[in-house]
């Protein structure tokens, strides 16, 4: 909630405040937070859609991994449809001006596109554990035609799951009070006493912590492999295959770092803010605003990780970035 000044009192002076103001936040704390959404919104949608047109453009990298990397790219591009509208609400939560179908869509846009990213990062370990742990099997069964039909699953999954939203949230205002001063887009009083609010909490929760179980479970069983095979190689072989292992388990351990790290806070608030606790309010709402930090964090991180760990992926870029490059100065040519 919006702090109060040194002439502010305590008691109905506060709740007199909060009826005044229009912002949860103070300036000095609205100000880095915004430029940051600001570099985070333009780092997320240049990397996420360089991401998409590396993997379309060049044929050597249509393979099934980088269809899902670009599947999830498309996820977390569209994740910051809702940067706007959220950094609106952190400096003028009242009135919101968007409309009720607005408040609808870009919420659910956003939880379906966290359901997403979510489904690609688990599809995508489990094809990773098939493969160099029965690479045979898995040259077989993982086509790009089935890994077509998984993302549209996972792309319609998402989607339904996260309909609810659509009945959970909307634009309210307080009894007594002009829609046009006091409308909020927020969780819905009637929805959320009927136990809607506490079933989604509860499927967003299983969304989060029941991938995050099966990657460590699946990472787990992909280096207890990758060692095991080291381990009866020999010679320069063995030498050559110990560098990949090293190289393939750290970015297997960047990945669920990164994930767990940026989502983690965002399901947690979630759980605090379904308990309504108003002891925890001021406390919960920062907490939150870190949560949306590390949120839209999340959904940027990704294309810097390919070209960290991935001397493929930075060649692609640099290739595509040249070719950019010489297209410009051609048509500044003509």
């Amino acid at each position: 909630m919006a702090s109060s000044s040194s002439n502010d009192s305590a008691g109905n002076d506060t709740e007199y405040y909060e009826d005044l103001s229009f912002s949860l936040f103070d300036i000095p704390v609205l100000v880095p937070v915004t430029i940051i959404c600001i570099l985070l919104f333009f780092l997320g949608i240049a990397g996420n859609v360089t991401i998409i047109l590396i993997f379309t453009r060049y044929k050597e990298m249509r393979t099934t991994v980088n269809m899902y990397l670009s599947s999830m790219a498309l996820s977390d591009s569209l994740i910051f449809v809702g940067l706007p509208s959220d950094l609106y609400r952190i400096w003028r939560y009242r009135p919101y001006i968007f409309g009720n179908f607005l408040c609808k869509f870009i919420i659910y846009l956003s939880e379906t596109c966290t359901y997403c990213t979510i489904l690609h990062i688990t599809t995508l370990s489990i094809e990773r554990y098939f493969a160099i742990c029965f690479p045979l099997k898995a040259k077989a069964t993982i086509t790009k035609r089935r890994v077509k039909g998984l993302i549209l699953l996972i792309w319609l999954c998402s989607s339904v799951t996260a309909l609810p939203v659509w009945f959970l949230f909307g634009v309210e205002h307080r009894n007594g009070s002009l829609p046009e001063e006091t409308n909020e887009c927020k969780c819905i009083e009637q929805a959320a006493r009927s136990g809607l609010l506490e079933t989604m909490t509860w499927l967003s929760t299983l969304y989060f912590f029941l991938p995050v179980f099966c990657l460590v479970l699946l990472y787990g069983l992909i280096c207890k492999k990758l060692w095991r095979t080291a381990y009866r190689l020999e010679g320069h072989q063995a030498a050559t295959r110990d560098k990949y292992h090293q190289q393939t388990i750290r970015m297997l351990a960047v990945v669920v770092a990164a994930f767990v790290l940026c989502w983690l806070p965002l399901h947690v608030g979630r759980i605090l803010f379904a308990q309504g606790n108003l002891v925890l309010y001021e406390l919960t709402q920062y907490f939150n605003l870190i949560s949306m930090l590390l949120f839209y964090l999340g959904a940027s991180v990704n294309p810097i990780l390919y070209n960290v760990m991935s001397e493929r992926y930075r060649k692609a870029v640099c290739r595509f970035l040249k070719y950019t490059r010489v297209a410009n100065q051609t048509l500044q040519e003509e």
